[in-house]
């Protein structure tokens, strides 16, 4: 048994976590055979391999940095041409990996390589070219990433399909499906006669990156409905987008229906209350995920958070007003700040009501006033170092990438106001003290 299935065996026990997977530990040289005819290639986005008779077909491609890596270990084993790539979804992490197999086609003289994805993804691919600026932004605040710059030329498919489409090369039949999840242009294969089902990031060993802060509208009910309509499929091999597989019909069976639980209770517990008339904050605060699932080794919330999911689904349901009449069209941010702060006594007080709040366990309420003090003295080295220590407590206690991220960025904003500096070279300090182990 290969060291990717001695991995995925712990994982699974809960012996071992996927973020050692995420962070690079697992990734090799070499691919892992994971079926008759369906190899591996872990990374941080995984790559599956589908080798016959008239060419190589991938499922995802990888990123841009790890594109040369994968095109090495495909040549290891095969200098078989890449025949058709496969696009899980439009992220970033999934599509940059056939310059290589191109390039070469070119050289060779062979064929030109097909790139296959849902239809939804060119409008996609536009959308990050238009929106590159704030893409960057976002993601370094997300990964604490500084030097991330978001690209703007992107590989467009080929061909592309609505609803579900069959892919036959060589012995292969593929038959790719739409499901709306995290993405509205995702696709899952499968492999009927192998029992083998590839679904993107469907399912990431982690809590479904179903209410990500900082990202479009996800789609948690046709997420859910998608991962119990692949269930009934039996499938025997389940190769996820990130984290490891899953191995045998009725391990993928509970970590599908597990999933779908999750989403569907969270759906159902905010339109419930939505439905009686209740405002945003008693929603976000009244709806508790199912602990029992939470606890299971691919449902932990390492990424995104079901606390989150709730803001999508209210978005989805109710729009942007979050049923405070005051923030219908709120005073400007610093505006507010100031007059609390003078309320108060000045802006010491809040940022020292904040420090003692934190002392007394209390983070959320001690967040809101550390941020309006630096709201009410935007410029002031003594309140800056009280919110960067409530921020950096927040960011040390966080589960989750993303609220690691946003409260690790805040720590950097003040951190800049500190040392008279600027926020890029904090945030490339933070990054470098405190790495995230993951990699866009």
């Amino acid at each position: 048994m290969s060291s990717i299935h001695e991995f995925a065996e712990r994982c699974w026990n809960g012996e071992a976590s996927t973020l050692h997977h995420l962070g690079g530990e697992q990734r090799a040289a070499e691919l892992h055979r994971m079926a008759d005819g369906v190899w591996m290639w872990p990374g941080f986005g995984n790559v599956y391999v589908f080798p016959t008779e008239r060419g190589i077909v991938l499922f995802d491609t990888g990123s841009r940095t790890t594109a040369s890596e994968l095109h090495a270990a495909v040549r290891r084993y095969w200098s078989l041409p890449l025949h058709t790539a496969i696009y899980s979804h439009g992220h970033v992490d999934h599509v940059f990996g056939t310059e290589p197999f191109e390039r070469e086609a070119a050289d060779n003289g062979d064929p030109a390589p097909t790139v296959l994805a849902h239809e939804a993804i060119t409008a996609r691919f536009d959308r990050y070219r238009r929106s590159a600026g704030y893409n960057t932004v976002v993601n370094r605040r997300q990964f604490r990433a500084p030097e991330l710059n978001w690209p703007t030329d992107y590989r467009y498919p080929d061909a592309t399909y609505r609803d579900s489409t069959e892919l036959r090369v060589g012995e292969l039949d593929m038959r790719l499906h739409h499901v709306l999840g995290e993405t509205d242009d995702h696709t899952v294969a499968w492999l009927p006669e192998r029992e083998v089902l590839c679904v993107g990031d469907l399912f990431i060993w982690a809590s479904p990156n179903a209410g990500n802060p900082q990202k479009p509208q996800r789609h948690p009910l046709e997420w859910a409905q998608g991962l119990r309509w692949m269930a009934e499929l039996e499938p025997r091999l389940l190769l996820p987008g990130h984290g490891v597989p899953i191995e045998g019909h009725q391990r993928v069976r509970q970590a599908l229906t597990d999933t779908a639980e999750l989403l569907e209770s969270l759906h159902d517990q905010v339109l419930e209350l939505m439905n009686t008339g209740a405002c945003f904050d008693e929603v976000l605060h009244r709806v508790s995920p199912p602990e029992h699932l939470l606890r299971k080794p691919y449902l932990r919330p390492i990424y995104d958070e079901p606390e989150f999911v709730v803001h999508a689904l209210w978005q989805r349901y109710g729009g942007w007003w979050d049923g405070d009449p005051a923030r219908l069209k709120p005073a400007p941010r610093p505006e507010l700040a100031a007059e609390l702060a003078a309320l108060v006594g000045g802006a010491e007080r809040l940022a020292t009501r904040a420090r003692e709040l934190g002392a007394a366990e209390q983070p959320r309420l001690a967040a809101h006033l550390a941020q309006l003090a630096g709201d009410a003295a935007p410029h002031d080295p003594e309140i800056h170092r009280q919110r960067m220590r409530v921020f950096r407590e927040l960011e040390r206690e966080a589960g989750s990438t993303m609220a690691r991220g946003i409260y690790g960025w805040a720590v950097a904003e003040s951190e800049a106001v500190v040392e008279g500096g600027d926020a890029m070279r904090a945030l490339e300090r933070a990054a470098r003290q405190r790495p995230t182990g993951i990699e866009l």
